[in-house]
């Protein structure tokens, strides 16, 4: 069984349920170079974000859930790592409808921005799953609970890729260029990438920002309608945190905004003012 987290995977941007399989519009195809490693410029240990998560039904906005990414500095076998967990769960509120609790870690390697390792801790209306993955750079395989797989050289899993996403240097791009980019999950390989649109100032319920808008590629499933349906903006300065993410599903759309930050790498220049 395959199931989708209506609450964090938006966050991760990536992920569906059911039969997923990746969909891109016909298009003429403009990619970037993609780069295995990736100077981090764009976060640090100790940096923690909130966020909210909603659907709008009919013009009605509902929250639903809430999340957050936070980054430790550690060692895993003999190497410096980043620790970044993402955690989502249902509001209170909402668990009579629908009750979730999930987490998903990464393990960066420090000096080559690869995932080392990879965890997949979900409760989802009862259907629990844990999954954990060991990346053997050397090798190019992924040693997961179900065996050993072949993976490429540069394959991500779905938490590592949005602070890969993070990293990109979007200035150097045009609005329809693509960066591409392969992910692992459910011992599965995708290749995904992540479309640049250009530039544009939002107002979220946290405050004004200059922003920069993406479009990645998602995977269809059951809730996701896959392609580029869903359009996510990062702020437009060095720290590039995603402050909206909204994608249409089945019924209504999945609204995502940040609510908090701390421990940033880098000044927050992008907020204009805060509400």
């Amino acid at each position: 069984m395959k199931t989708l987290s209506l609450f964090l995977v938006p966050f991760f941007m990536l992920v569906a349920d059911g039969n997923k399989k990746a969909v891109a519009p016909a298009a003429p195809e403009v990619f970037a170079a993609p780069a295995c490693s990736i100077p981090n410029t764009a976060f640090q240990a100790g940096e923690k974000v909130g966020f909210t998560v909603g659907y709008s039904v009919a013009g009605a906005f509902v929250p639903a859930g809430s999340g957050s990414f936070f980054t430790t500095m550690e060692r895993l076998n003999g190497r410096s790592v980043y620790h970044i967990t993402g955690t989502g769960r249902t509001l209170s509120s909402y668990e009579w409808a629908y009750k979730a609790y999930d987490t998903y870690e990464t393990y960066v390697d420090v000096e080559t921005f690869q995932p080392l390792q990879f965890v997949r801790n979900i409760n989802e209306g009862g259907y629990k799953k844990y999954q954990k993955v060991s990346f053997i750079k050397s090798a190019n395989t992924a040693v997961s609970n179900e065996g050993t797989f072949n993976v490429p050289a540069c394959v991500h899993d779905v938490v590592s890729s949005v602070f890969y996403a993070r990293n990109v240097d979007y200035n150097s791009l045009k609005p329809g260029d693509k960066v591409p980019f392969s992910v692992f999950l459910d011992n599965e390989i995708f290749g995904m990438y992540i479309r640049y649109m250009g530039k544009e100032t939002i107002t979220t319920k946290y405050g004004k920002f200059k922003a920069i808008k993406i479009k990645p590629l998602t995977i269809k499933g059951t809730i996701f309608e896959g392609g580029e349906k869903m359009t996510v903006w990062v702020t437009d300065d060095a720290n590039r945190v995603p402050i909206r993410v909204e994608s249409p599903i089945i019924v209504g759309k999945v609204k995502i905004e940040m609510t908090s930050f701390e421990g940033l790498k880098n000044p927050m220049t992008a907020l204009i003012k805060k509400s």
